[in-house]
C-alpha cells in the first residue's frame, strides 16, 4: 500500500529540551491516522515538521515522496491543513471566504461545503468575527473538506465543538474517506472520539514513541486487570512485564502486555500472595492513559 507520509529517525529539540527522539512512522494511503500523546509529548512539532514549517534536526520526513522542508507548490494543494489556533479572515462572512478559499482549489465542491457549514443555522451574510470558536471550526473544517485533498491533516480539530457536532463530523469524516479514498492524519485531546475512527495510532511520550500500529492490534496486546482478593499490597514497581498500576479506593488494577500467567508470575515476585487476575474492558482514553499515567 502507497505511502503517504514516512518520517524516519525525527530528531528535534528547542535549546536543551529534546522534542522528538528518533520518531519513526509511516501513513498508508487511504488510512485516518491518530497522533496521540500528553500536552508537550511532541505532537504539533510533528505536524510543523511534515508541513516544513520545522527543518528536524536529524532524520527525515517525506510527504508525498518529497523532503517535508522541501515540498513543491504543487504538492501542496495536495493537502488540506488544520493547525492549532486556526488561522481566518475574520472581516469576511462566510459567503466572501467560501468564494475566496474556492478559487484556489481545482477540485473545490461547494455541496461539501454547504453540507457542513448549514448545520450552524447561520446566514451566508454572518461574519466570521461574530461566530464562537466552536462555529469557526466548523467553517474551517467545511472549508478543508471542500477542496478534496488527498492528504488532510487535522491538529485538534475538535477545538470549541460541542458533543453534538463532534459526532456529527467524524461520522462525516469516515464517509467522506471510504467516498473520496483520502487519507487523513489527526490529532485531538478528546481520545474517546479517534477510537471511532482511526486505523493506526502512534502515541507519544515526551518525544519516545510507546505504540506504533493498527488499533486493532494495540487492544489484542494491551490488557488492563484487576487484582483480586490478595492479602497484601506491597510496594510495587513497573518493568516490561508491569507497564503501570493505579489504585482507585479498594481496587487495585495493573496494565500490561504480558500474557496473564507471566504477570501473575511477576507479581507473586514482587510480593502479592493468593490472588486472581480479573480481565477489564478498555476505551482507548482508559488504555491511553494506562499506558502513559494521569499525570
Amino acid at each position: 500500500m502507497e505511502e503517504i507520509i514516512k518520517a524516519k529517525n525525527l530528531i528535534h529539540s528547542y535549546k536543551s529540551v529534546n522534542v522528538l527522539d528518533s520518531l519513526s512512522f509511516s501513513v498508508k494511503k487511504g488510512r485516518i491516522f491518530g497522533l496521540l500523546g500528553k500536552n508537550g509529548a511532541g505532537k504539533t512539532t510533528t505536524i510543523n515538521i511534515m508541513m516544513g514549517f520545522l527543518k528536524p534536526f536529524g532524520g527525515r520526513c517525506e510527504i508525498f515522496s518529497e523532503p517535508s522542508h522541501k515540498i513543491s507548490p504543487f504538492t501542496r494543494t495536495k493537502i488540506g491543513l488544520i493547525h492549532e489556533n486556526h488561522l481566518q479572515y475574520d472581516f469576511m462572512n462566510i459567503n466572501q471566504v467560501q468564494k475566496f478559499y474556492s478559487s484556489f482549489y481545482k477540485n473545490w465542491d461547494n455541496q461539501v461545503f454547504n453540507s457542513l457549514v448549514d448545520k450552524l443555522g447561520l446566514g451566508k451574510n454572518h461574519k466570521i468575527s461574530k461566530m464562537s470558536c466552536g462555529q469557526r471550526s466548523q467553517v474551517n473544517l467545511a472549508l478543508i473538506l471542500a477542496q478534496k485533498p488527498e492528504l488532510m491533516i487535522l491538529d485538534d480539530y475538535s477545538t470549541g465543538l460541542d458533543a453534538g457536532y463532534r459526532r456529527l463530523f467524524l461520522e462525516y469524516l469516515q464517509d467522506y474517506v471510504k467516498k473520496y479514498k483520502t487519507t487523513v492524519f489527526v490529532t485531538s485531546h478528546i481520545v474517546q472520539d479517534l477510537e471511532k475512527v482511526v486505523d493506526d495510532i502512534l502515541i507519544l511520550d515526551k518525544g519516545r514513541t510507546l505504540i506504533n500500529s493498527t488499533l486493532k492490534s494495540f487492544f489484542n496486546k494491551f490488557a488492563k486487570y484487576r487484582l483480586k482478593d490478595f492479602k497484601s499490597c506491597p510496594e510495587i514497581f513497573k518493568n516490561d512485564i508491569i507497564v503501570n498500576f493505579e489504585k482507585t479506593g479498594n481496587d487495585f488494577f495493573v496494565y500490561s502486555f504480558s500474557k496473564p500467567l507471566i504477570l501473575m508470575s511477576e507479581l507473586k515476585k514482587q510480593g502479592f500472595k493468593d490472588f486472581e487476575l480479573e480481565y477489564r474492558e478498555m476505551s482507548l482514553e482508559d488504555a491511553f492513559i494506562g499506558l502513559t499515567g494521569k499525570y
